[in-house]
């Protein structure tokens, strides 16, 4: 895991102020955001909405996922709206006049769920990043219990006291749970598992798949792959053969079985039979010669 400090945001970080938004820029790379903000100063709750509001207006989006709708635009066919769900938040007419807006006069919309006129808006623009958010609230040895307990009572929330060593190990797991990491041992044919140097996947980047892991291993993995063993808690049957589409869980034990090919079945070629010959050279030499 690379961990980045960065620097204060300010007032104003997404307007360039305090080089703002190249500090801004290097959150939109990252699988998710620390906001550590002072619980024993008072002020820690207008802190959370100053930097959630900054990052906003860059394009970040916290603790949220794209909505489900199809958004695609045509050259010609004009504005075609139709939804498989009861529309709220959000009207046909919104649809056509934000689009017009936007200058596009043909695209097909399917809403497949509802949702709100700043999230189509967002869809239309195509560059906003969805990021996972923790909010961490420091010194809560300086902060009372009740306080403690209003703040635990928020989503995407916690407390933890440097100083005091406090909610050391429960802010460990946060990240590893929000970042949805995944521990996989390897275990090569014949011999034990590797524990001592697990392959770690990712939700958000690549993946926990089989073809995934194979990748980690080595990219020409892929090609060559015949089928995998595996020992855990995503199979039913331990162990189990699986694919290459097949989602592993925590602390899953792999078996990768390549493709034998023609000489490592029949190094010395002893089964292969008479080489069969194709149609035209039968027919030369059944032709007959000319005199």
């Amino acid at each position: 895991i690379q961990l980045l400090d960065l620097p204060g945001i300010i007032e104003g970080a997404s307007e360039g102020k305090g080089r703002g938004r190249q500090v801004i820029a290097v959150a939109r790379s990252a699988d998710l955001v620390l906001i550590v903000v002072d619980a024993g100063s008072g002020k820690a709750e207008r802190q959370r909405e100053l930097l959630v509001r900054e990052l906003e207006v860059v394009g970040l989006r916290l603790n949220q996922r794209p909505p489900n709708v199809y958004f695609k635009r045509k050259k010609t066919g004009g504005v075609s709206v139709s939804a498989s769900c009861q529309l709220v938040n959000i009207t046909e007419r919104d649809v056509n006049q934000l689009l017009h807006e936007y200058r596009i006069h043909s695209a097909e919309v399917l809403f497949r769920e509802d949702c709100t006129i700043d999230q189509f808006i967002d869809l239309i623009e195509g560059n906003r990043k969805y990021v996972r958010c923790l909010f961490v609230y420091n010194k809560i040895d300086m902060t009372t219990i009740e306080e403690c307990d209003r703040i635990m009572s928020q989503p995407d929330s916690m407390v933890m006291s440097c100083h005091m060593k406090m909610n050391h190990d429960v802010f460990l797991e946060k990240i590893w749970e929000y970042l949805g990491l995944v521990r996989v041992y390897t275990k090569p044919r014949g011999k034990k598992p590797d524990f001592d140097d697990p392959l770690v996947l990712t939700n958000g980047r690549h993946g926990t798949s089989v073809e995934a892991a194979c990748k980690q291993i080595h990219r020409t993995l892929v090609p060559s792959f015949d089928y995998a063993i595996v020992w855990g808690c995503s199979v039913k049957h331990t162990p189990q053969r699986c694919g290459l589409s097949h989602m592993l869980s925590d602390e899953d034990v792999i078996q990768v079985v390549k493709k034998r090919n023609q000489k490592e079945l029949d190094p010395h070629n002893q089964k292969s039979g008479p080489v069969e010959k194709s149609r035209n050279q039968i027919r030369k030499a059944k032709a007959k010669l000319k005199t």
